[in-house]
């Protein structure tokens, strides 16, 4: 038998439970992640690797008025020194200081190829040269000390590195950042510096400044490749909370250009700016494919004339096209118009926190203010340390003939220095610099030099203890530095912020403006009584006002979804594969226009495989109490947090992860105080709690946990989420049917086989469907074997017990059997 090692010479072995060291080794790995690589820390606004690169450059001497010098360098030092990385990682990093299209103020400069905006790769690391920008050196490092801030040891102890670098601006909201850690992940937009700069002063000045006031002084980010922000509402969401989407859109104008004696004049759509991080060859591959494919009408061709001046893109508009439709449409299927997901997640004393603008503007003013502290005092103990060693020497000169009789009779420089502290009454380091004084300070220019040195020291002294004294003064200063920053380095504004109006009622259809339109109209703000309307065919429109819902007489006509608009922004679409994508509200068409298909307003790839519309729902506005119960085929269940809808991005979100062989039966919102209700086709029904034990919240990706046992030939049919105090609506496939009163089901456990709530007339027969009952005054809908639609008033359905078949509905003709239930829209 093999001996066990006695690794820990203790002759024992400890016992560790296998999920307690894998819980334990994730949360410390994902927390290195989160704090050493992955997040910024909201004081300076940098990740290490961007630290380590600027103080590295700092301490190589690379400063504005120096050479540049090789990237290769650069990064070896970082490497050698502070971050045990790979290069091309440090590298990447580096480059993207550099890059004007990804900063909003670069920190370094560059010589050589750093890449593009059309996603062009920078040159290798020995080719290119840098050094630090003016603002990095100025307003990052001109203060950088063990005085100001903490240092600690690098990886192997052999050299000190600073913990944050003393940021005179926010550099966080500066020039943003971007990343993904573990479970988490931030993306701030970039801001323009003189906003921020104001913003700050008025946070000084005011600290209790309205939200709304200090939103006035910051409107919203501003983009290094410019572009425009449609509406307010998200900043404002990003501002308040941390979190928003914000709708940018590209720069775009139509003229009007001559071709040549053959070709008549046409319309062209000219692009001056991008969306930012939108790669330029990207976008122009992506509007000829949709060319090819045949979904972008109106095209003829496409040029980049982009040169050193600034970006130019030229559409060339088909000649029977409208220009105006072709712009519409290539914001709506192309990059042009995309969405900033603003996550305002940053680090606070090492601990992630999502923070509002202000909260990330306190905890910088307040870092600044430590900042200055230090640094005052730390220089008032050099002065005072100075004025005491001048004091000395100017009392030496002062009685200069003692001083040399004193000198040349001592024996030794120890009796000198101590003859020193008692004839002049000075203290020993004074002695010293007494002792250490070149005989060219015994000249009347450099006495007169001490004497001017001292009454500055003094009067810096007295500077210096009033800023440590006095909070007043000591903001006033942090002021000054701030409108000195500004003044050097701000700019103006390069994206626009613009609110979409209403269509005004009186303009006719065919009117069109004389200037060059500058951007199509954004998405339609619906009017306030607005409903949207989702036919069973997946055809989409709202109405204003809403008309009276009718019934309709084709199955493809049945109303699904008919819900008022109220104020909001987006409807969440569901697939059948269980990925969610988000459709702007004002790309709804109205009622009076050719119906659409609802596939057509996702994105292309859905539309390319022709996904099936599973439902579509409107969010609640309290998410946080909100959650999403989501029942497949195979009686999975899961319970999604509300939260996971929100900043839905185009790319979609899966919220449950589908087997082949699986298939959605229910999605429904839900709160802790209802329950779920699960039915199988052989009549039963299973009751258990929303709980964190019956159905804990799981993340998008997971399957979920079985729901109820299914016996032989069963299937599950139905889902619901109710009170006790409401009522179930079931009904069989031979057309009976009962309400039963949720009460009366007994509450089991998640995975139990459940209370039979409907009895069969015959063996055959079997449960359909399951819905929560409506009120009585109210009438729902089921389509038959002969695909006929049919609509049954509530109260035709009595109120039965647990046993009993219910009612048999008389509406149904021969052997017509009933195919499926739907609640009223």
């Amino acid at each position: 038998m093999v001996k066990q090692l006695n690794l820990l010479q203790t002759g024992k072995i400890i016992p560790t439970a296998l999920h307690a060291e894998m819980e334990r080794s994730y949360l410390e790995y994902a927390m290195s992640v989160i704090v050493g690589r992955a997040l910024p820390d909201v004081r300076d606004g940098l990740k290490p690797v961007h630290r380590r690169i600027l103080y590295a450059m700092h301490e190589l001497g690379l400063t504005p008025d120096r050479p540049f010098r090789k990237c290769a360098r650069v990064v070896g030092d970082v490497l050698g020194k502070y971050h045990p990385h790979g290069d091309q990682a440090v590298y990447d990093a580096l480059v993207r200081m550099v890059q004007d299209f990804s900063s909003r103020y670069p920190l370094l400069a560059g010589h050589g190829n750093f890449g593009s905006v059309d996603n062009d790769p920078p040159a290798a690391m020995r080719y290119t040269e840098t050094r630090l920008a003016e603002i990095a050196h100025q307003a990052m490092l001109s203060e950088i000390g063990e005085a100001t801030v903490d240092f600690t040891s690098n990886f192997d102890n052999s050299q000190q590195e600073p913990v944050v670098l003393p940021a005179q601006l926010p550099l966080l909201l500066l020039n943003g950042c971007s990343g993904i850690a573990v479970g988490m992940a931030t993306n701030v937009p970039p801001h323009n510096l003189g906003e921020l700069v104001d913003g700050l002063i008025a946070l000084i000045d005011k600290p209790d400044l309205p939200d709304e006031k200090l939103w006035e002084i910051i409107p919203g980010p501003d983009f290094p490749t410019g572009g425009q922000i449609l509406d307010k509402e998200g900043i404002r969401d990003a501002y308040r909370t941390g979190r928003g989407i914000i709708t940018v859109q590209g720069v775009a104008k139509i003229e009007r250009v001559d071709l040549g004696k053959r070709r008549k004049n046409t319309g062209v759509i000219v692009i001056t700016e991008l969306p930012f991080q939108v790669n330029k060859a990207g976008w122009i591959e992506k509007i000829a494919d949709l060319v090819n494919q045949g979904r972008l009408e109106g095209i003829a061709d496409i040029r980049d004339e982009s040169d050193r001046e600034g970006m130019r893109v030229v559409v060339e508009v088909k000649r029977d096209s409208n220009p105006k439709e072709v712009l519409r449409q290539l914001y709506k299927q192309t990059a042009l118009r995309s969405n900033f997901g603003a996550i305002l997640l940053t680090l606070v004393d090492n601990t992630p926190c999502q923070l509002s603008l202000r909260q990330v503007l306190d905890e910088f003013l307040k870092f600044r203010e430590q900042t200055l502290t230090r640094r005052y005092g730390h220089e008032l103990e050099q002065c005072q340390r100075r004025l005491h060693l001048v004091e000395g020497l100017l009392a030496a000169l002062n009685q200069l003939d003692l001083v040399i009789d004193l000198l040349r009779h001592a024996p030794d420089g120890t009796t000198a220095k101590g003859e020193l502290q008692v004839r002049l009454g000075i203290s020993e380091t004074q002695a010293d610099s007494i002792l250490a004084m070149p005989l060219r300070r015994l000249t009347g220019l450099e006495r007169q030099k001490l004497e001017n040195e001292n009454e500055e020291l003094q009067q810096r002294i007295e500077e210096l203890e009033r800023l440590l004294g006095d909070r007043h003064e000591l903001l006033k200063s942090l002021k000054k530095d701030l409108r000195a920053l500004k003044r050097k380095f701000g700019d103006e504004r390069r994206t626009k912020i613009i609110t979409p109006a209403a269509p005004s009622p009186h303009l006719p259809k065919s009117a069109t403006p004389s200037h060059p339109i500058e951007a199509p109209p954004p998405p339609v703000t619906l009017p306030k009584d607005a409903v949207v309307e989702l036919t069973h065919k997946g055809k989409i429109c709202w109405h204003s006002p809403p008309p009276k819902l009718k019934n309709a007489k084709k199955v493809e006509d049945l109303v699904l979804f008919f819900e008022p608009v109220q104020k909001r922004e987006q409807l969440i679409v569901l697939t059948a594969s269980g990925k969610a994508y988000p459709v702007a509200v004002g790309d709804i068409p109205s009622a009076g226009s050719r119906s659409t298909p609802l596939l057509k307003l996702l994105p292309s790839s859905v539309q390319q495989k022709r996904e099936y519309i599973f439902t579509a729902f409107f969010p609640p506005k309290d998410l946080q109490q909100h959650f999403l119960v989501i029942l497949t085929a195979q009686g999975r269940v899961k319970r999604l947090a509300g939260t996971e809808v929100d900043q839905l991005t185009n790319r979609g979100s899966t919220l449950v992860k589908l087997k082949a062989d699986d298939a959605l039966i229910y999605v429904g919102w839900a709160t802790e105080a209802e329950e779920v209700a699960v039915a199988t086709s052989g009549g039963r029904i299973l009751r258990f709690p929303i709980d964190d034990l019956q159905l804990p919240i799981m993340g998008r990706t997971a399957q979920g946990n079985q729901a109820t046992r299914v016996r032989k030939g069963e299937d599950v049919v139905g889902c619901a989420t109710l009170t006790p105090d409401q009522d179930l609506l079931l009904l069989s496939q031979d057309g009976y049917g009962k309400r039963l009163p949720f009460h009366m089901i007994r509450r089991g456990q998640r995975g139990d086989i459940g209370t039979q709530g409907l009895q069969f007339h015959r063996r055959g027969d079997r449960l359909i469907g399951m819905i929560v009952a409506p009120p009585e005054s109210a009438q729902f809908s089921l389509i038959t074997s002969q695909q006929r639609l049919i609509y049954l008033p509530v109260k035709s359905v009595s109120l039965w017990g647990k046993d009993g078949i219910g009612d048999k509905i008389d509406a149904l003709q021969g052997e017509e059997t009933i195919l499926k239930l739907f609640p009223p829209a």
